[in-house]
C-alpha cells in the first residue's frame, strides 16, 4: 500500500520544468492544480480514480493527467469534492 503524507502546513512543491500554476483545489486527501498552459497535474489519496491517472494508485507527487494531454483539451478550471475531481476543459 502506497503511503501518502497528510501535510498539515503550507510546503513548496516542485512541479516538473517549472511550470506556472493558474488555479488550485483541493479535497479531502488530493490536490490538483491548473498550469498557465491548460494542463492538469494531481496527487495525494488516489482511492477511487479521483487523481485521472487511469488507477486508483495514490502519488506524493505532482503528475500531470495524460489523458487530457492526449485528447487535446485545455484545462479551464478544476474542482474538488471530498473524493472526486471536476474539470471544465
Amino acid at each position: 500500500a502506497a503511503f501518502i503524507s497528510i501535510q498539515a502546513f503550507p510546503a513548496l512543491l516542485d512541479l516538473p520544468q517549472d511550470l506556472e500554476v493558474s488555479a488550485v483545489s483541493c479535497g479531502s486527501r488530493h490536490t490538483a492544480v491548473v498550469t498557465r498552459g491548460g494542463e492538469l497535474y494531481t496527487w495525494g489519496w488516489g482511492k477511487y480514480g479521483q487523481l485521472g491517472h487511469g488507477s486508483n494508485i495514490s502519488c506524493d507527487q505532482a503528475r500531470r493527467v495524460e489523458h487530457l494531454v492526449a485528447k487535446r483539451l485545455r484545462v479551464e478550471e478544476v474542482v474538488c469534492g471530498p473524493w472526486t475531481t471536476y474539470v471544465r476543459v
